[in-house]
């Protein structure tokens, strides 16, 4: 994976929680692990589901988060635009334009995705 991995670190904030209340973090990751591994999905179709919601809750960072780590488990940047695209019914076109705007921040960022659905 290489150079998509170091496109992936945690949130500050979410390294400060867990630091300081280290049995909360492990909770939170045991939750996340067991969530995956109870069902048949594989990493990179979690994260785009994952990102739908963040977007559905105009999380910037969560869409910033699981944009990246779709991207680690191979997803392209036409995966995470479509994955907004098919929720606009769902949660409203300008909760789509800002997380369009959020994945634009991981794309343009990353040497190796190009932005075909996009206008740039």
């Amino acid at each position: 994976m290489g150079e998509m991995e170091e496109l992936y670190e945690l949130p500050d904030n979410y390294k400060s929680i867990t630091k300081r209340f280290k049995e909360y973090g492990d909770a939170l990751d045991e939750l996340g692990r067991i969530a995956k591994e109870i069902g048949p999905l594989d990493e990179k179709t979690c994260h785009l589901i994952q990102l739908a919601a963040s977007a559905a809750i105009r999380s910037e960072g969560g869409v910033h988060s699981h944009a990246r780590r779709a991207m680690i488990h191979g997803a392209s940047s036409e995966e995470l635009y479509h994955t907004l695209l098919i929720i606009t019914n769902t949660i409203g076109y300008p909760n789509i334009a800002a997380a369009m705007s959020w994945v634009d921040d991981i794309v343009e960022g990353s040497e190796t995705s190009s932005t075909p659905m996009s206008d740039k």
